[in-house]
């Protein structure tokens, strides 16, 4: 059990979102960064769908109420328990008093912490998820606060066997977001023209930088703006994270995890979703870059991702050991 002594930039709970709902006006959600969320909900003992925190950016901090096994993921955010470092992608037991501390950004954008037993939090539309701009999920449909108590879900069974797990193969975080190109469903006839809209050659020559207004929605991109022949909205239809949409003043918006179920720019690609991650871990002024690829090279490399998260996890006998003589 965990309280929290500072929430950092944005610190949210968070799972695998909410699928089944878009058609109700309600996005999918979710951690932005699912890669990390899996895998450290995996290393701590859960279920890839329990939920965990999302601590973006750094400056969260918590105190440890009751001894418990956490693991973290994802993005390099400086981590540390007392005054050590807190290794990410491995599981460790925390005692009671000891403090855990996100105390910058180094790499990534995003880190998960994972809670054995899973973080207890009200089931909504059947997800915990925080989707802060409907206000619901989570703790309160709120971004966490101090003073918050993460409580587990349901009691881990043997916590010292599950400390000192550590995954056994990078996360590939390059910023280079594979795409392939959008083409309009049929029963969209009033829409056919918007494959010809904007020339495409500026997307994937040059890097993008990261807007200041990104946010778990989407991220706002800055660079060579695609010529456009037509501005202004279009009659809305569905969109989904991973829709590449170009607004009338030409800057793309990539849509990520609480992107809305319907829009109305045109889409002018789809970045692969295996490459969804790659872009969960950019933060505003961050560089990314985008490269056509093939349906076939999608689907390997969803494959590829789906076997990496499928991997088995190793276990450091003196790591175990260690936590064991901690505890």
């Amino acid at each position: 059990m965990l309280r929290v002594i500072a929430p950092g930039a944005l610190c949210t709970v968070q799972d695998l979102g909410r699928p089944g709902y878009q058609r109700f006006g309600v996005p999918v959600g979710g951690a932005m960064d699912p890669v990390a969320c899996i895998i450290a909900n995996r290393l701590a003992g859960n279920p890839p769908s329990a939920a965990c925190l999302e601590i973006t950016a750094g400056g969260a901090a918590f105190e440890v109420v009751a001894p418990c096994v956490i693991a973290v993921a994802g993005g390099d955010l400086g981590a540390t328990l007392g005054s050590r470092p807190l290794p990410t992608w491995t599981s460790a037991f925390v005692r009671t008093g000891q403090r855990i501390h996100f105390e910058a950004r180094r790499s990534g954008a995003r880190a998960y912490l994972a809670l054995a037993g899973g973080v207890d939090a009200p089931l909504v539309l059947g997800s915990r998820s925080t989707y802060l701009p409907g206000r619901f999920g989570g703790l309160g449909g709120r971004a966490l606060q101090m003073d918050d108590v993460i409580r587990p879900a349901s009691p881990p069974a043997d916590p010292i066997r599950l400390a000192g797990r550590i995954w056994p193969k990078p996360v590939d975080y390059t910023p280079l977001i594979r795409i392939l190109p959008f083409h309009i469903p049929p029963d969209l006839p009033d829409l056919s023209d918007l494959n010809d809209l904007p020339d495409l050659n500026n997307l994937t020559a040059l890097p993008w930088r990261v807007g200041a207004t990104s946010n778990r929605i989407g991220l706002r991109l800055e660079g060579a703006v695609p010529h456009i022949e037509r501005a202004g909205d279009l009659p809305s239809f569905g969109v989904f994270p991973g829709a590449i949409q170009l607004p009338p003043d030409g800057r793309p918006i990539l849509l990520m995890a609480d992107a809305q179920p319907t829009g109305g720019y045109p889409v002018i690609a789809v970045a692969i979703q295996a490459d969804l991650h790659r872009a969960a871990q950019l933060l505003p002024g961050d560089e990314v870059r985008f490269a056509w690829t093939t349906r076939d090279a999608a689907v390997a490399a969803w494959r590829a991702l789906c076997e990496l998260l499928d991997s088995p996890i190793a276990a450091d006998e003196g790591v175990e050991l260690a936590a064991a003589a901690q505890g």
